[in-house]
């Protein structure tokens, strides 16, 4: 195995869909109604929204280790009813395996040592060639037109 591609944890927002309107913009998000599919993909579950499904789009910091200059944060989507994947090792969702992509290679030390741009098909290979270089550590996965988050790969 060589890698793990990690969703984040429903807990912390989980508590936003009881806020009110006012309650989401004080903290810095929006309630928002999917418009057709593949437009909102949720980081928790892994999977697109279907037309009508609800969502919370929020900040979410992605890189929070504040020695290094490449802490980072940004918008995200997470559905009502998601819970969270679990994908098994060396599989990529269907998620990302449609989507443009751009990669963000970080070492121990949290320190970017390379970043590419690439269709998501090739997102296997890709994750495979850098866990095979030792300083590779963890790969982070943006949505390439826009630069969103959408998940992270470890080392496994």
């Amino acid at each position: 195995m060589t890698y793990r591609i990690e969703a984040l944890p429903v807990e912390p927002f989980a508590p936003l869909f009881d806020l009110s309107d006012a309650g989401l913009a004080a903290v810095g998000a929006r309630r928002w109604t999917a418009d057709q599919p593949g437009r909102a993909p949720c980081r928790v579950s892994l999977k697109d929204a279907d037309a009508g499904e609800r969502l919370i789009l929020v900040n979410h910091a992605h890189l929070t280790d504040s020695s290094s200059p490449y802490r980072a944060s940004g918008p995200i989507f997470v559905r009502e009813a998601a819970v969270r994947a679990e994908p098994e090792p060396d599989t990529v969702p269907d998620m990302l395996s449609r989507r443009p992509l751009s990669i963000r290679v970080y070492d121990r030390r949290n320190m970017m040592i390379q970043g590419e741009v690439i269709a998501g098909a090739e997102l296997d290979a890709a994750l495979r060639r850098w866990f095979a270089t030792p300083e590779a550590e963890t790969v982070h996965v943006h949505f390439a037109p826009r630069g969103c988050y959408l998940a992270r790969a470890i080392r496994h």
